[in-house]
């Protein structure tokens, strides 16, 4: 029986996975065109599987080298002759381990430079090697180097990527034997990397790759794409489940970050269903609990996306003003800022404007972000904590309730509103007061299409229901007729009948409280500040 896979490389027999052919497809052409160029995609983005898929269809046409630059060591990068010597090696293991054809005569080459003194080696004897093994061989050789993150520090590695430009220049000008096609895959983006021209000059640099072709394939896995394996995993288990309404709604959370996708479903298939019959666990309630489950973990992906913020200072404050605030970035490739967040995996570009790669990260980043807003605020953590018994009843949150109780303890905690406040201040405190409500229960998130400076859309899923709370600051009547009418179309876009709004109110003739109003077929709860 298949499963799904969240670690290393996802195999078709094996595990239950997105159809990716047509995307290797699309990066065959690249190949086939002998392009060089780079896979630039965030931690845990299939990057890997991709390749591997790659190498299966390339193999009856051309001698692939797939190798991952993990093999080397960081003693590999200290010389030139140590690199060569960790580089012979990861080709002969090629040889003895995966089956690739070697000629003899360029395997002894190999195999003099693993034993040769690294003192006495030079990196264009390693690539006269290869010219001389391209020359003479029947078919085109392509090379895969898998996770160059690791060698991306090192002068060595970027005299290699010399090596390499200059042969791909010479075989367009001279027909020169080299590599058919050259792929690196990492994170980093290789092509931005700079190298001295003259070890002597401290001004003048260039690109080491700078011959590498734009790779603007979409890695995401598309809701198609998710139905696709949802629908074999479905022939296998017959859950009754509808394939389609959830791969839409995994898409939604994730946005086809293929670690997500699969973890998600992992989760369904091995814990969620431990509590509850399969049919119920692929429904949006046990998406729901995966979804808290997910959040609730300190996987790789989240280490990784914590240490990037931790390590780029100025990448968190830009990332916190996007979520807490409303700032909105217009995109552009040429700010450093915004270069690192999407090389990261942390943002993407919707159309022309700046936004959190996904709602996952969104709501993992606000939990980091509002934990730091607990040591100054904790009173209105504490409060929520203290009253969450009094919030639910029958498996449903009273957020009528909820919203009364803030507002009860704001008027305590911070007296009257300042012309200063700014509404993410009570966003802040509002979602203080919320979390350990749903806190092991359910989930929220922010609805980004509605973030700004004036109005704020926070969704609730509770143990499979939904609670829409639109946070605004009051800005005269006509402003708040026309935000009821936002947020009941919104709760007709949702197929819900009850929505909820809290204003904060700067008139000092304002009614303070919650209040019941019809629009329609909608039933509003207004609270006021």
């Amino acid at each position: 029986m298949k499963t799904f896979n969240t670690t290393v490389v996802c195999v078709p027999s094996k595990h239950y996975m997105v159809d990716i052919s047509k995307r290797v497809s699309e990066i065959r052409k690249l190949v086939d065109n002998g392009k060089y160029f780079t896979i630039n995609r965030a931690r845990q983005y299939g990057k890997t599987t991709t390749l591997k898929a790659l190498q299966r269809v390339l193999q009856n046409d051309y001698i692939v080298l797939s190798l991952s630059f993990e093999g080397i060591t960081r003693a590999g990068y200290q010389t030139e002759g140590e690199f060569v010597k960790s580089f012979s090696r990861l080709i002969l293991d090629q040889r003895e381990f995966f089956g690739i054809s070697i000629p003899d005569k360029t395997a002894d080459f190999f195999e003099k430079f693993c034993k040769q003194d690294a003192d006495n080696l030079k990196m264009d004897e390693l690539y006269r090697t290869f010219r001389r093994w391209i020359a003479v061989s029947d078919k085109p050789i392509v090379m895969f180097i898998d996770e160059v993150d690791s060698a991306t520090n090192n002068q060595v590695f970027l005299d290699f990527l010399g090596l390499l430009r200059d042969g791909y220049i010479a075989r367009e000008s001279d027909d020169i034997p080299t590599f058919h096609s050259v792929i690196l895959a990492g994170v980093t983006d290789v092509k931005h990397l700079k190298s001295k021209i003259r070890e002597e000059d401290n001004t003048k640099e260039n690109s080491p790759w700078n011959i590498a072709a734009d790779f603007t394939i979409d890695m995401s896995l598309s809701s198609e794409g998710i139905k696709g394996m949802l629908d074999e995993y479905e022939a296998d288990h017959h859950t009754g489940m509808n394939t389609g309404e959830i791969a839409n709604m995994i898409r939604e959370y994730s946005n086809g970050y293929p670690f997500l996708v699969s973890r998600i479903c992992e989760l369904i298939d091995v814990a969620v269903s431990k509590t509850m019959p399969l049919s119920k666990a692929w429904t949006r309630y046990g998406l729901d609990e995966a979804i808290k489950m997910l959040l609730a973990e300190n996987n790789t992906l989240f280490q990784s996306l914590t240490k990037n913020l931790n390590n780029f200072p100025d990448l968190k404050v830009s990332i916190r003003s996007i979520l807490m605030e409303g700032t909105k970035l217009v995109w552009n490739p040429d700010q450093k800022n915004i270069v690192q967040m999407q090389m990261y995996g942390l943002i993407r570009n919707d159309h022309g404007s700046v936004r959190v790669a996904n709602r996952i990260f969104e709501t993992r980043l606000y939990n980091l972000f509002l934990s730091d807003e607990e040591l100054n605020n904790n009173i209105f953590f504490r409060k929520g904590d203290l009253e969450r018994n009094i919030f639910v009843k029958d498996g449903s949150l009273n957020m009528r309730l909820i919203l009364e109780h803030f507002i009860t303890t704001y008027t305590e905690v911070c007296g009257p509103l300042i012309d200063r406040f700014k509404e993410k201040d009570g966003r802040e405190l509002f979602l203080l007061y919320l979390k350990p409500i749903i806190n092991d229960t359910g989930n929220y998130y922010i609805e980004a299409q509605t973030r700004d400076q004036t109005r704020t859309d926070v969704i609730v899923d509770y143990l499979g229901q939904q609670y829409i709370i639109e946070l605004k600051i009051w800005r005269g009547e006509r402003y708040n007729a026309d935000g009821e009418k936002q947020i009941s179309d919104y709760l007709e876009y949702f197929n819900l009948s009850t929505g909820y709004m809290l204003s904060f109110n700067f008139n000092k003739k304002k009614t303070q409280g919650v209040e019941r109003v019809q629009i329609g077929d909608k039933v509003l709860f207004e609270g006021t500040v």
